[in-house]
C-alpha cells in the first residue's frame, strides 16, 4: 500500500483535541515510540496530538488491508480506509479504555464503515484487484505460487459473509480471535470455527484447481 498523508480533516481534528484538551499527564513525546496501541490510545483521547498521529501509523495499513479485502474497488478502500480515521479521530474522547481493547474498538469503527458502503452501493463481491493489496500474504495456512493468488480471490467471494468478515479481521487485519469477536459481536470459539472452516474451504478450491489444471 502506498503511503498517504492525513486529510485536511485529520489535521484540523487534531488541531482542535490539541486545544480542548490537556496532555496526557505521564505520556510524554520520549516515551510514545515505545508505546502499544492501548497505551497511545489513552494518550490520544487525553489529547495528545502525537499519540494520534502515531495511532494512524500503526493502525492505517492494517485498516487498509481490512478494506481492501472487503470492497470491490481500489479507490473505495482508500476512501473508506481515510473515512474510518477520521471517525476514529472523531470519536476518540468517546473512547473508555478497558471496556474493549482499542483495536477492537477501531476495527468496529471499520466493520461498520464497509457495510454502511456496501449497503449504499449494493457491491457485495470483494475486492477485484485483491493481489495488488497482497491480501492473501496472510494467508500463511495456504501455499500460493503465481496463478493460484487468482483462484484465491475466486475463492474467497464463494465464502459465507460472516467466513469472509473473520478471514479479514484475521489475517487482513491481524486481529485475535477474541479482538475479531469483539468486533463482529461473536465469541472467541466462533471465530475460530469460522476461521477454520474458511481456510479448509479455500484450501479444498485451490487443490481442485490445480488438479483440473494438471
Amino acid at each position: 500500500m502506498r503511503e498517504r498523508p492525513m486529510s485536511a480533516f485529520v489535521a484540523e481534528a487534531l488541531r482542535e483535541a490539541d486545544l480542548r484538551r490537556p496532555a496526557a499527564p505521564e505520556m510524554v513525546p520520549s516515551t510514545l515510540p515505545e508505546a502499544g496501541v492501548d497505551e497511545l490510545a489513552r494518550a490520544a483521547a487525553a489529547g495528545s496530538t502525537e499519540a494520534v498521529a502515531r495511532l494512524y501509523d500503526a493502525l492505517v495499513d492494517r485498516i487498509y488491508r481490512y478494506t481492501a479485502m472487503r470492497l470491490r474497488r481500489r479507490e473505495d478502500a482508500e476512501d473508506i480506509t481515510q473515512l474510518v480515521f477520521e471517525r476514529i479521530v472523531t470519536n476518540l474522547p468517546r473512547y473508555r479504555h478497558g471496556s474493549r481493547p482499542f483495536e477492537a474498538w477501531a476495527f468496529r469503527i471499520a466493520r461498520n464503515a464497509v457495510i454502511d458502503h456496501v449497503r449504499r452501493h449494493r457491491s457485495h463481491e470483494s475486492l477485484d484487484v485483491a493481489r495488488e493489496h497482497g491480501v492473501g500474504d496472510g494467508l500463511d495456512a495456504i501455499t500460493l505460487h503465481g496463478e493460484a493468488i487468482r483462484e484465491l480471490r475466486s475463492a474467497i467471494t464463494t465464502l459465507t459473509p460472516d467466513q469472509q468478515e473473520a478471514i479479514a479481521l484475521r489475517y487482513a487485519a491481524g486481529l485475535s480471535a477474541e479482538e475479531a469477536a469483539q468486533v463482529m459481536g461473536r465469541r472467541a470459539g466462533t471465530i475460530r470455527g469460522l476461521t477454520f472452516r474458511a481456510v479448509a474451504s479455500l484450501r479444498r478450491r485451490l487443490a481442485d484447481g490445480d488438479r483440473g489444471a494438471s
